[in-house]
């Protein structure tokens, strides 16, 4: 491994700036990348997170835009590209440019072409490339990685097939995706450990002392002897057919782009050694990075939203009891407040995640308007949920703010706020004038209100609460991942 490269963390920011830093991400370092970048479908995807007993809240948080449109940093990219990129590059960006115009399918390119040509500047020789695209752009994507990867190293375009509940269109039901794999460089070696579908036990039987494969094609069946050793299998086509994740599945988190974890197994087995380092620029819910973890890779992963992260962050200590370090988060009170000023929601993200509470996300409806986060309990024999209530608050704060709070928890069991800004003396004696919530399962009182600041979070305060059992965590619970079964896995 490069001593230079630090594996094994999460960032948070934009995947182009990070990777555009050599002290991140020196040359030729990374051994598999694998991403899956949002699509240019018009489409906003949402984190869905789950109330207890398995119901979707109504409430969503907006993850990223699926929608990428011709601005100003669009235009600056552009002109980036063809002035100071590669030349071949260039002219193709130009060319497409004047083909297609200054429309939202173009910023998509020029976004997804500045990041790429650093992806291959990071890659090993030895290293291969899997991105992860649907109809809507892939023709378009593979015309730049031809021409920043070299058409000859092109691979394989893999098709993984999928089924879902079909719905009544004018056009055949797509059930698919495209996932283009290319190789660094043709002529040297790179990383490929040869996979093989299981026979069908119908299609083997032993004949004349040896095992013979029954193959059926469009020309008939035809019969090929393998040898009197077992066969490992038929080696793996490009067609792959695995579930997608849904709702019934242990692994599904509410994360609508969320892929399953076979998926990304298949690619991480067939592209890379024990040891190895695995990157994921755009990461979202973690799960080649969940993979790569199991198979014994060391792993990157990037995001550009707080709630990835932390959502990332919380899958990685389910299910490996890991506590991930994250590069780019605010670590001090001069990084928090930078961060408000730059963006007050990936700010209130960030805050509700230091407690691991829920975001209640832009859309607040009733009584939940004027509440940022929540965290759920059970405190009850019958089982009923009970909410801790959070407030953020980046700017200034007074007295008002804790009987805003007050007025919003009235009907939950704790509220919570978290400021930048240390809080007034009055606003404490509001807080105290609220009382106590006095759990009946733990016999204990709990203040009704309790006041945090960003500087008492980030030395490791949290919120007094009666514990969170198995039955009521405030997030999808990922499952525990043991290092039997990620060895299992490799001899699989």
């Amino acid at each position: 491994m490069d001593e230079a490269l630090k594996t094994n963390v999460l960032y948070f920011g934009d995947n182009l700036e990070i990777l555009r830093n050599r002290d991140y991400f020196p040359n030729e370092c990374i051994d598999l990348i694998y991403l899956d970048p949002p699509f240019n479908s018009k489409k906003d995807y949402n984190i869905l997170f789950k109330e207890n007993g398995g119901v979707e809240s109504e409430a969503q948080i907006k993850a990223f835009t699926d929608t990428w449109h011709w601005t100003q940093t669009a235009e600056n990219t552009y002109h980036d590209i063809v002035i100071n990129g590669p030349l071949k590059i260039g002219k193709l960006i130009g060319a497409l440019h004047d083909t297609i115009g200054c429309n939202d399918v173009m910023a998509y390119l020029v976004m997804m072409t500045a990041r790429l040509i650093e992806l291959h500047r990071v890659l090993k020789p030895t290293g291969s490339l899997y991105l992860h695209c649907d109809p809507t752009a892939s023709h378009y994507l593979k015309l730049v990685l031809d021409q920043i990867f070299g058409a000859n190293n092109f691979r394989n375009e893999i098709i993984w097939r999928y089924r879902r509940w079909p719905a009544k269109q004018k056009a055949f039901q797509r059930m698919h995706d495209v996932i283009l794999c290319y190789i660094k460089a043709r002529g040297g070696p790179h990383r490929w450990n040869q996979l093989y579908e299981e026979l069908s036990p119908s299609s083997i039987r032993q004949w004349k002392g040896k095992l013979r494969v029954d193959v059926t094609s469009e020309e008939g069946t035809r019969h090929s002897e393998i040898g009197e050793k077992v066969s490992p299998g038929v080696p793996m086509s490009d067609v792959w057919e695995i579930s997608q994740i849904t709702a019934p599945y242990k692994e599904y988190l509410g994360y609508e782009t969320q892929k399953p974890l076979a998926l990304l197994e298949r690619i991480i087995k067939a592209s890379s050694n024990e040891g190895d380092t695995v990157l994921d620029p755009f990461c979202g819910c973690g799960t080649a990075v969940v993979a790569a973890q199991k198979l014994n890779r060391r792993w990157i992963g990037i995001d550009i939203t707080h709630v990835a992260v932390a959502l990332m962050r919380n899958r990685l200590k389910d299910s490996f009891n890991i506590d991930a370090e994250v590069i780019g988060e605010p670590v001090d009170l001069a990084g928090a407040k930078a961060l408000a000023y730059q963006d007050r929601y990936q700010f209130q993200w960030w805050a509700l995640s230091l407690i691991r509470a829920r975001p209640l996300g832009e859309k607040k409806k009733g009584a939940d308007k004027g509440i940022d986060g929540v965290i759920h309990f059970i405190d009850e024999v019958s089982g009923t949920p009970k909410r801790v209530v959070v407030q953020v608050k980046s700017g200034h704060v007074g007295v008002n703010a804790i009987r805003e709070l007050k007025a919003v928890a009235a009907n939950n069991a704790i509220g919570v706020l978290i400021t930048l800004e240390s809080p007034t003396g009055p606003m404490r004696v509001e807080a105290v004038d609220a009382g106590f919530y006095h759990s009946p399962i733990w016999n204990k009182d709990y203040s009704k209100i309790q006041i945090f600041t960003i500087e008492d979070l980030l030395k490791g305060k949290t919120v007094d609460m009666p514990p969170q059992t198995q039955t009521s965590v405030t997030f999808a619970k990922a499952p525990k991942i043991s290092k039997k079964e990620g060895k299992q896995l490799l001899m699989d």
